[in-house]
């Protein structure tokens, strides 16, 4: 079994480490740096083979797989003066940090991949896009619900389409505050608003149904989905998604 560091222990650290540790046989020894020191200490005191280090050279001296889930505005800081030797695997999975730049920081010719694990981890059903594919990389993400190698010229295009999911939790609460100025009690419009949309979430594990068939299929011509789509999901508003897309796509691909 692996020996797994990560070095920056937020939410994503904090998903990783549940899904690899929690409930199942054959965890893996987990090293993890101080950096989010409350919850490094909690995920060591929950599950036996995690360990806190005194720094982040220590994550990399006790690691085989070296995950760098640091924040884009830390991480030189952060790694300033940190070595990797070449037998390490490092897995980046910090969004906008080309692993050129990582690896001229590490000073290391270790293996090194792009890698997008989501929340999701934590159940153990995040699909993780890997660039470029290593075998002990997707091993590890397949634990945590499947790996999903791509080539280098499309992992930014994965990386846009993950900036998207505040938007969605915005667009919800947004349902929840039209229905309380219609005056809904509060807390009632979000427990509805939420039963709502965890209902369509279960409705996408289905998949030998393509995405427009399942909104076909929760849509009746003429019905009151088919208006809210078509007179605020218009045009004019794809065209503005694509946009916003796009100009973070360029963004992510100009470093």
């Amino acid at each position: 079994m692996w020996r797994v560091g990560v070095v920056g222990v937020g939410d994503i650290g904090r998903a990783m480490v549940t899904g690899l540790c929690e409930g199942v046989d054959g965890a893996p020894e987990v090293f993890l740096s101080p950096r989010g020191a409350r919850t490094a200490a909690e995920l060591a005191s929950r599950y036996e083979g995690v360990r806190v280090c005194a720094d982040n050279q220590e994550v990399v001296d006790r690691a085989e797989v070296v995950i760098v889930a640091l924040r884009r505005q830390d991480w030189r800081q952060a790694l300033a003066g940190v070595r990797v030797p070449d037998d390490r695997i490092v897995v980046n999975v910090m969004a906008g940090v080309a692993n050129d730049d990582l690896r001229r920081i590490l000073a290391t010719g270790a293996p090194m991949v792009r890698a997008i694990p989501l929340p999701a981890a934590r159940e153990r059903r995040s699909v993780t896009v890997t660039c470029p594919s290593h075998p002990v990389v997707d091993a590890v993400f397949d634990r945590l619900g499947g790996a999903l190698p791509v080539a280098d010229e499309v992992f930014d295009v994965f990386s846009t389409l993950t900036g998207t999911l505040t938007t969605h939790y915005a667009y919800l609460a947004a349902l929840t505050s039209w229905a309380a100025g219609q005056g809904v009690d509060s807390e009632d419009a979000d427990r509805y608003v939420r039963g709502l949309f965890q209902g369509l979430g279960r409705a996408l594990s289905d998949e030998s149904r393509s995405l427009e068939r399942l909104a076909a299929d929760h849509e009746t011509p003429g019905g009151n989905n088919e208006r809210v789509r078509t007179t605020w999901f218009d045009a004019a508003n794809s065209e503005a998604l694509g946009r916003a897309l796009d100009g973070l796509l360029a963004q992510l691909r100009s470093g």
